[in-house]
């Protein structure tokens, strides 16, 4: 992309030398000297060149914001001039007003227009935004925690996350940092989070777009993330808690893949019979203790014998604690001849 960028700044360069020449060639009462020509030519490519590679990181939004603030603060200044409020000034500082008023408010009207929200000039300007053509498509916004955790890519698997997963390009940039960590931790992390992007876009129900969109008035990325949303009228997927509570506070749809969680969490009651597997003694003697799919300690009473073993039990009590729920069980007997032939 990079070396494909300078060849066509190059060809763009020899444009405009041999344009030079040409005008030296056509009008040379402009440019009397075929060399003058090309060192202007030469020049004013250069000068595009710099412009361009200064503008580099503005996003098409800003530069349509500033187009159309700059075309509506060069009519304000034009009003002003066609009016009768300059008819008595002297014709000798009379071009220095003109000049003044359409570099003054075409400055304003550039900055009014590149500090403005969407809804500002959703009338006017004609964002580039990345929406669906069609209404029902709905957009996914991810942030990098809940890339890492990966259980959004279950979500999409069994197509409870439906829509098109929208990963902005600076968390991208951000899990690719984590990846190339000197810390091997963050650095397992970040694989783990492109693997899960990968995954997600190899799944049929799966599609991942990456959004250019910087947001450059934004310095965090939460708050990036955050007005990126409400620009896309996306859903934010997370795992951060101030996030999604800071989401919230703004009228952002957003989902807590942990409240998620919590909420889906199998509801065990008394009576209930299910297989568990006993990993280790309890605290209790003859006590097993084993774990449910969601982490929740089954306590099993008369089971320490049946360690690695997986066995049915049948649910007696449950209790709330502040680390959460503490389920206590017994085996379940097994049935007789007598019952199994009934």
């Amino acid at each position: 992309m990079r070396k494909s960028l300078w060849a066509l700044r190059v060809l763009f360069l020899a444009l405009c030398t041999v344009s030079g020449f040409l005008v030296s060639q056509v009008r040379p009462e402009f440019i009397e000297q075929p060399t003058n020509g090309l060192l202007i030519g030469f020049g004013l490519g250069w000068v595009v060149i710099a412009l361009d590679e200064m503008l580099k990181g503005v996003s098409i939004r800003v530069f349509s914001a500033a187009s159309v603030g700059l075309g509506l603060g060069l009519l304000v200044a034009w009003l002003v001039e066609s009016s009768d409020i300059l008819k008595y000034v002297d014709d000798k500082v009379l071009w220095m007003i003109r000049v003044s008023l359409y570099l003054a408010f075409g400055y304003l009207g550039m900055i009014l227009a590149m500090r403005s929200n969407k809804e500002d000039f959703s009338l006017l300007i004609p964002f580039v935004r990345f929406a669906p053509h069609r209404a029902s498509e709905r957009l996914l916004l991810l942030d990098t925690s809940a890339i890492i955790d990966g259980r959004i890519a279950d979500l999409v698997q069994v197509k409870f996350a439906e829509g098109i997963i929208v990963v902005p390009r600076f968390v991208l940039k951000e899990i690719q940092q984590v990846a190339d960590s000197h810390d091997a931790i963050k650095r397992a992390r970040g694989r783990r989070g492109l693997d899960m992007l990968s995954r997600i876009q190899a799944l049929p129900s799966g599609q991942v777009k990456i959004h250019e969109a910087d947001i450059p008035e934004e310095t965090g990325v939460d708050g990036k993330l955050i007005r990126l949303a409400k620009l896309l009228g996306a859903q934010l997927f997370t795992t951060d808690y101030n996030l999604a509570k800071t989401a919230e506070l703004q009228d952002v749809s957003c989902v807590n893949l942990n409240e998620l969680a919590a909420v889906l969490k199998a509801v065990v009651l008394p009576g209930d019979v299910f297989a568990l597997k006993i990993v280790r003694e309890g605290k209790e003697k003859g006590q097993g203790v084993g774990f449910l799919g969601d982490g929740t300690m089954v306590v099993v009473a008369e089971a320490a014998t049946l360690l690695n073993q997986q066995i049915e039990v049948q649910v007696s009590n449950v209790v709330q604690t502040g680390a959460g729920k503490l389920v206590f069980a017994d085996l379940r007997p097994a049935p007789t001849a007598a019952s199994a032939a009934g």
